[in-house]
């Protein structure tokens, strides 16, 4: 009896890589629930990492590799104070990495332990997440102190105010993550719903951008008018604006006023590896401060919020695997045009050394439909 031919396993294509950007601030993952002297790992920029919090509670990142022989430093202990390798016991600070003890050295061996450095990055906990600074492949060892760039924190506009906090994982580059996150025209179909916004609500907007340090920004205005949460605001009687600007390599900052009333919320998109990213939200308001379970409806919404961008870009994933041309168009895709414009300007100072040149060079007024 013959038997049907077997099909060879389908290989998909791999996805497309981004290039990276070195040199800055990354949130490696939230700072909640490590306790002192616990561990844990994680992916950065490709780099894998050790992250963890001394007995003193200062935080740290090490590159999760021996110096030795290259066996993950997860693999063996950390006690509080010191971070011991599996395999022949080399031990390493875990804040600036230099190596304690070598325990194989004899009285004979000239070698001395304390010139050894394992990977170790300036780790900085910042509204509840573990920023890590990542150097340049090959930039050698980095001191917090030798960092110049200022560790990125969410702005808030009183003492009281309540929070929250989201995450999600992105299956595309972190180029694909970012243009989805500043894209002003997909609201009306990736987020209908009867709470934000529905496909008849589309009308004709006008905003003005400006150039900012290192990124763009759409300046103070009226929120839209066809989005229920904006709407809500108008209870407390003064006039509404929000701001949103857009900074490299990752960051929108999106704050909304409303006389001394605020929300603030700072979004990432992180590339974990040159082909995968991750999407992190803080927020912060003191709007409806003491009414009764407000972070937890805006935490459930937020998330539904995300989860509609995340599944919108899990689908996105299945076509850009096979590489297809893509097209920008104007105005509604100028801000990803930016975006690309302003990395390269970025990517191209890191090369030359020489100082970065905004391609921005002065106010503009955008029209797009959503």
């Amino acid at each position: 009896m013959s038997s049907a031919p077997t099909q060879p396993d389908l290989i998909l294509p791999s996805p497309p890589a981004a290039t990276l950007i070195y040199d800055d601030w990354y949130p490696a993952m939230r700072a909640q629930g490590l306790r002192r002297g616990q561990t844990a790992t994680t992916l950065l920029l490709g780099l894998p990492l050790l992250v963890g919090r001394t007995h003193e509670g200062a935080v740290f990142a090490l590159r999760d590799s021996c110096p030795h022989r290259g066996i993950p430093l997860s693999c063996g202990w950390f006690d509080r104070s010191g971070v011991t390798c599996k395999y022949h016991g080399w031990r390493f600070d875990p804040v600036t990495g230099q190596c304690r003890d070598i325990p194989s050295l004899t009285p004979v061996d000239t070698l001395d332990p304390s010139r050894i450095y394992a990977g170790a990055y300036p780790c900085v906990e910042r509204d509840g997440y573990l920023w890590v600074y990542v150097p340049a492949p090959g930039a050698g060892r980095v001191r917090a102190e030798d960092v110049s760039a200022p560790v990125p924190e969410l702005p808030k506009f009183s003492a009281k105010f309540r929070s929250a906090h989201l995450t999600a994982e992105l299956p595309c580059n972190v180029d694909h993550g970012i243009i989805g996150l500043m894209d002003p025209a997909h609201g009306p179909f990736v987020h209908q719903s009867w709470w934000w916004r529905s496909g008849k609500s589309i009308h004709t907007k006008e905003k003005q951008f400006e150039p900012i340090p290192q990124g763009f920004r759409m300046v103070a205005h009226a929120p839209s008018a066809n989005s229920a949460p904006y709407k809500l605001l108008g209870v407390y009687g003064e006039p509404v604006t929000t701001t949103i600007d857009f900074v490299l390599p990752n960051r929108r900052y999106e704050t909304i006023r409303c006389g001394d009333k605020w929300f603030a919320s700072l979004t990432t998109v992180t590339p974990v590896t040159p082909t995968a990213s991750r999407i992190d939200v803080v927020a912060a308001w003191n709007i409806f401060y003491s009414v009764p379970l407000v972070p937890q409806i805006a935490q459930a919404f937020g998330r539904r919020f995300v989860e509609q961008d995340r599944q919108t870009m899990v689908e996105q994933a299945r076509g850009l695997r096979y590489h297809p041309a893509l097209m920008l168009i104007d105005d509604a895709d100028r801000p990803a045009k930016w975006y690309f414009a302003l990395k390269q300007a970025r990517l191209k100072m890191a090369e030359s050394g020489g100082a970065f040149v905004h391609p921005l060079d002065g106010p503009v007024t955008l029209h797009w439909r959503s």
